[in-house]
């Protein structure tokens, strides 16, 4: 189920550096090494087959973009939404 319009606005609202980019929500995480950020997809890669659900992940040195979306839905769901909270934890846990 797709979120509304006002739904995602108050959603991404509340998702720490999250940014929507047209259906998709995005968030840039900087890291002050590299093999932090590798750590940092590990734990996404954990995150997303737990959720049965992939981002995707691109990696630039010591920057680890996430885009999220459920393409099936054709947008974003509570399932984005919940999926871009998790990562947020483990962004703090691997600073």
């Amino acid at each position: 189920m797709l979120l509304t319009e006002e739904e995602l606005r108050q959603q991404v609202s509340k998702l720490e550096g999250w940014k929507l980019e047209n259906d998709i929500l995005m968030r840039k995480y900087m890291f002050n090494e590299y093999m932090k950020g590798i750590a940092f997809v590990d734990a996404v890669a954990a995150i997303s087959e737990a959720f049965e659900h992939h981002p995707h992940i691109t990696i630039d040195y010591k920057t680890v973009t996430l885009r999220l979306t459920s393409i099936e839905a054709g947008g974003i769901t509570p399932l984005d939404v919940r999926e871009a909270h998790e990562f947020n934890e483990a962004f703090e846990k691997n600073r």
